[in-house]
């Protein structure tokens, strides 16, 4: 269900939204920015590589939309918080959502045979910089009653199989035990958060690595699900996963 361009909570102002993961073209981040953007909403856009975000800021920018592009480390935590404050500045502190989109697949193979820095990494990208966008953003978002929206994975579900991508499923399935907490101690402050766990979606990646056979979780019915969830037509929902399949 795609929400009404007027459901994005806002109390006037146009919302601000800080996504995060927006980096390579065709990836997911990019194409939720690309859809707020196009839909009125104040962007703060981050991904660890400067290059990149500036390119993506710049693109956006062109198109009217105002956008703040940043470089930053999401899972230092430390400096993440220091900085938001003046990131956040010319939006007055303003946080309307924030759509998680960042992180990264890796199979690490049998838990007898897999490296430690590979599990180090998975468990650093898909929950500790998830527990960082949390930690910096979740002040500015109970000013505004927002909400945020996480991925998580199918592989994090009962049932999947985990057999080779222990350290994947973990950083997921910790990352959904993260949004329950999140859900349960923002209720009182209005902040709500729900996650998303998607089989493969059509991303650039994807594409050119996998089957020419698998079925895709298209890129816009994943943004009309956040759509969703960040609107008030979702005012009722949160520690919840949805899986996309």
């Amino acid at each position: 269900m795609m929400a009404r361009a007027d459901a994005l909570p806002t109390e006037g102002a146009a919302p601000v939204l800080v996504i995060t993961g927006v980096g390579r073209p065709g990836q997911l981040g990019i194409a939720v920015a690309q859809h707020f953007a196009a839909a009125g909403a104040r962007l703060v856009i981050i991904d660890r590589d400067a290059a990149v975000v500036e390119a993506r800021g710049a693109e956006l920018r062109a198109t009217g939309a105002p956008v703040i592009a940043a470089a930053l480390d999401l899972t230092d935590v430390p400096a993440l918080i220091a900085a938001t404050d003046a990131l956040l500045a010319p939006y007055e502190g303003r946080v309307d959502g924030l759509i998680h989109c960042a992180g990264g697949f890796g199979a690490t193979g049998p838990v007898a045979e897999s490296e430690a820095e590979a599990w180090h990494r998975q468990i650093a990208i898909n929950l500790t910089a998830a527990y960082g966008a949390a930690r910096a953003f979740l002040p500015a978002l109970r000013r505004t009653h927002g909400a945020a929206v996480f991925f998580a994975s199918a592989a994090a579900l009962p049932g999947a199989s985990v057999r080779g991508v222990a350290a994947y499923a973990t950083a997921k399935s910790g990352l959904l035990t993260l949004v329950r907490a999140i859900a349960a101690e923002e209720r009182a402050n209005g902040v709500r958060a729900n996650a998303l766990a998607p089989t493969a979606m059509r991303t650039a990646m994807n594409t050119s690595t996998m089957s020419d056979t698998t079925n895709y979780v298209e890129l816009d019915e994943v943004i009309a699900v956040i759509r969703f969830l960040l609107s008030s037509d979702a005012a009722r929902i949160s520690g919840q996963v949805l899986e996309l399949a």
